[in-house]
């Protein structure tokens, strides 16, 4: 198969999620978030809203029996026959600044519409209603990447092309506390977007998006610029994400669709704005937020060649010194809370209440900076932490280990 292409400069970096506990928590009921003003994931519903629970896409089985006789005596087995992906790299020179239309035409026909329909029970009644958003496509035999939230619950996808065609599609694997969703369409010889390095973003870098605003609007180019880099954003569903700013226009059904750099290569996925609680006050104009490329590509990567999410893994938790306990002589960094058995954390000898102070020599100053260290990391890699512990400060290695973790909807396991 063929993988998407990408810029000749940019070092493939594993991205992590930066907003898990390191103790894998039990998974808590989705509730509204209680602040007053919280980015919504978006997904544009022509006759509905939200969605809820999540949708579930299981891989070819084959009932397994050595003989049809006597069947009372025989037990049948389900076993899973999955061909493993390869994904091919291909290098594109993008080295040309190009204009907001000229990367309007080169990828607009990699973008996709995603109309999705969701059965729910009505007083009794089944009833199906249709939402949509956006995607784009990931490779040139099919796949496509688009918001988890967009195709959530959803009992059927349809793919929209530029072109006019439109193809059922299936959902591969998800990463739900990232947001990223992997479908595939019986489709060849498509042509895929090209990759960047969400990395090499500054603030200010112009950035364009393509999406279908609404549901309505297909295929609109909106444009702006960076306006922030990893920004701890609160989802409508409580969950907590660490998303690129942007003051592109998006809006309801742009969710999932690619924002683009002017080289025209993808650096990140839309899926949020800032909205208001209140009805009574105006809406949020110029705020929205997209997933970093790296992040999503490490995802969909690990979801078609090996069927599940590989995330680093410490095995800690820990939470930010205050600046009034760093008053009764503690030093500033994050406190270890939590230590998970026979986790790299307690292998490395970490012991509640240390305080991790430095990680590879870098200052430590609070949970946040563990977090992303740790979620920065790769399986295998091993951080030399500078701990104190009871007055004295002491020199540990961890070694980050592997969380393994279905792309459909099973629990995580430990590596």
């Amino acid at each position: 198969m063929q993988e998407p292409y990408e810029n000749n400069d940019s070092p493939t970096v594993w991205d992590s999620d930066n907003t898990y506990d390191y103790i894998p928590p039990k998974k808590e009921k989705k509730g509204w978030g209680s602040g007053r003003i919280i980015a919504l994931a978006l997904v544009c519903s022509i006759l509905g809203g939200l969605f809820g629970a999540g949708s579930m896409y299981w891989l070819g089985r084959e009932v397994v029996s050595d003989s049809p006789l006597d069947e009372a005596n025989h037990s049948g087995i389900l076993e899973g026959d999955r061909p493993s992906s390869v994904i091919d790299i291909s290098q594109i020179d993008t080295s040309k600044l190009m204009t907001p239309a000229e990367v309007y035409a080169a990828n607009v026909s990699a973008t996709v519409g995603i109309t999705t329909s969701i059965t729910t029970n009505f007083w009794g009644y089944q009833t199906t209603v249709p939402a949509s958003g956006s995607g784009f496509i990931f490779s040139s035999d099919g796949y496509i990447l688009t918001n988890f939230h967009v195709v959530e619950d959803s009992s059927s996808i349809t793919v929209s092309m530029y072109d006019g065609n439109t193809y059922k599609a299936t959902l591969v694997g998800y990463d739900e506390g990232n947001d990223v969703a992997v479908l595939k369409i019986d489709a060849d010889n498509l042509t895929p977007v090209i990759l960047g390095n969400s990395d090499n973003l500054n603030v200010g870098d112009s950035v364009v998006a393509i999406g279908n605003p609404l549901g309505e609007l297909t295929f609109s180019l909106t444009a702006g610029a960076i306006s922030a880099k990893d920004r701890e954003i609160t989802m409508s569903n409580g969950a907590t994400m660490r998303l690129m700013q942007t003051d592109c226009a998006i809006n309801s059904g742009n969710s999932g669709g690619a924002l683009f750099n002017l080289y025209g290569e993808v650096i990140g996925i839309t899926n949020a704005k800032y909205s208001s609680n209140s009805s009574n006050e105006a809406s949020i104009d110029n705020i929205g937020f997209a997933i970093p490329i790296n992040k999503a590509r490490s995802i969909a990567e690990s979801i078609i060649e090996k069927g599940y999410v590989s995330k680093p893994y410490a095995g800690i938790s820990v939470v930010t010194i205050s600046a009034e306990t760093q008053s009764y002589g503690l030093p500033q960094g994050a406190a270890v809370k939590a230590i998970a058995e026979d986790s790299p954390a307690a292998e490395a000898g970490l012991a509640i209440n240390d305080i991790i102070t430095h990680i590879g020599g870098k200052e430590i100053t609070g949970s946040s900076d563990v977090v992303s260290i740790v979620g920065d990391s790769a399986p295998g890699d091993v951080l030399k932490l500078t701990v104190y512990r009871k007055g004295k400060t002491i020199q540990l290695n961890l070694t980050i280990g592997e969380q393994i973790q279905s792309a459909n909807k099973e629990s995580p396991r430990h590596q």
